[in-house]
């Protein structure tokens, strides 16, 4: 449910992002196979993919480290921290590879 497309300028590059209609943000269905909670083998690191397009991320005892939006495209990942960071990931048979660390679904 995409209405509108926001376009961001770095350095003269312009990136288009989209914009989350109210329908989105209010819908209770998974919009991918990747919702749910995934961790690295040590649980430091734990991603939380929420169903309406937001993420947390918990790092040891800080369980709201950082939050923002995501958006899965096949088995690719975006994420768009509410501070501006943004990152991204690959879902590579069942395992999620992002920012140099592995993380597992936690069951």
């Amino acid at each position: 449910m995409i209405r509108a497309l926001f376009a961001l300028t770095l350095s003269g590059v312009v990136f288009a992002l989209p914009a989350l209609s109210e329908d989105r943000i209010e819908m209770k269905t998974p919009i991918h196979a990747y919702v749910g909670m995934w961790t690295t083998a040590d649980n430091h690191i734990r991603h939380e993919l929420l169903p309406n397009g937001r993420y947390i991320e918990a790092r040891g005892s800080r369980e709201r480290a950082y939050q923002g939006r995501y958006v899965v495209r096949g088995d690719h990942i975006d994420y768009w921290d509410d501070t501006g960071f943004t990152a991204d990931g690959d879902f590579i048979d069942g395992v999620l590879h992002h920012a140099g660390m592995i993380l597992y679904r936690r069951k």
